[in-house]
């Protein structure tokens, strides 16, 4: 099954655009999923021709390099980024997928997009491979430096949704990332944080876990700030590529180990794959009002197909809606109360006109 509406992807930020863009775009609309390339309409026109393929182009005549700051979405309209989310806003399109300037597109997303009702801070979410052999999903992951307790409280709800609806995990457990198990420990963050989940309802708590317990899967969800987040981020992917050099020098350094290396191959090279960012592509920005996608800026063909893919199965899944609705419930009033009952507020929030054109593929 792929969405309704095609996937909006930003053609021109990244490191290796629109090449790359353009040829993972053709990767993955021979998968079956429909997408629309954001960017410069001549040059990309130009490449379609030259690879013998056809997709729909929305022409945009600016981009924000990777040197530029942020907030220049603010007086950029034009740039593609912008152009990628309008399409969402309008719906057009299901999804923006961008590899270009990470803070340019959370930027856009909330200028274009908005937040979703009752969410303080969208979230960067990261799937982590885990021992386990799945994936644990961390948030945030870099895209709010300093946070209180609540914004951790929505990010283990929206964590726990994506984990149901994405990974299959029926009841996800959360953990609260600190310096230790014990509840006194860690900052005052983490400490607040810790009463404030343990008696929040619609999460399974698990309680603190440390950071060897993320690669460990002794989560399903595992929440910090977005300094936090960031920082753990890029020390696995750094340590996962040190850890396979090293590997690879070994099988180098003698000819049994090279013997050994060849017998091997087909076991390093899943293990790879696993590991690798490309084979997610980009990850989903929860809490605005849409879907909204964030990958590396060094992105090849193969990154973009498997974003173009996760985006098609977040949207499937139905998460911004879901999240939307779990939200309502917990700001629900007590019974008797006067306010609109939380069933009510669901309804009206999955009713969105971003969120009902993207239901109905119109």
């Amino acid at each position: 099954m792929t969405t309704p509406l095609p996937i909006a992807l930003d053609a021109m930020g990244g490191d290796t655009m629109p090449e790359a863009a353009v040829d993972g775009a053709l990767r993955a609309a021979r998968d079956g999923h429909g997408v629309v390339l954001v960017g410069d309409e001549v040059r990309l026109r130009a490449l379609l021709a030259e690879r013998g393929g056809d997709l729909s182009v929305e022409h945009a005549p600016d981009v924000i390099t990777m040197d530029e700051h942020a907030t220049d979405v603010r007086r950029r309209k034009g740039a593609s980024v912008m152009v990628a989310m309008r399409l969402v806003k309008e719906g057009r399109a299901s999804a923006a997928v961008s590899m270009g300037h990470s803070g340019a597109t959370m930027a856009s997303a909330l200028l274009v997009l908005g937040r979703l009702p009752g969410v303080e801070r969208p979230a960067i979410l990261a799937n982590i491979p885990t021992a386990k052999g799945g994936y644990a999903a961390l948030l945030d992951a870099g895209a709010n430096a300093d946070c209180r307790p609540s914004f951790l409280r929505q990010f283990a709800l929206m964590g726990s949704i994506y984990a149901r609806a994405v990974h299959g995990i029926d009841d996800p457990s959360v953990g609260l990332m600190s310096i230790g198990e014990e509840p006194e420990k860690g900052n005052e963050l983490t400490r607040e944080t810790h009463e404030l989940l343990a008696r929040t309802p619609g999460i399974r708590f698990h309680g603190n876990v440390e950071g060897g317990d993320l690669l460990l899967g002794t989560t399903d969800v595992v929440v910090t700030d977005g300094f936090t987040g960031n920082v753990v981020l890029k020390l696995a992917e750094g340590e996962a590529r040190v850890i396979f050099g090293l590997v690879r020098d070994a099988l180098r350094s003698s000819l049994r180990a090279s013997l050994g290396g060849i017998l091997a191959k087909p076991a390093l090279r899943a293990v790879a794959a696993r590991l690798d960012p490309a084979e997610v592509g980009a990850q989903p920005l929860l809490g605005v009002d849409g879907y909204a996608f964030i990958g590396h800026g060094s992105s090849d063909a193969r990154a973009v197909a498997s974003a173009i893919r996760t985006a098609s199965k977040m949207v499937e899944a139905r998460v911004a809606e879901r999240i939307a609705t779990e939200l309502a419930k917990l700001q629900a009033p007590a019974p008797g109360a006067s306010r609109v009952p939380a069933a009510a507020a669901a309804d009206d929030v999955s009713d969105r006109p971003n969120v009902r054109a993207r239901r109905d593929g119109v």
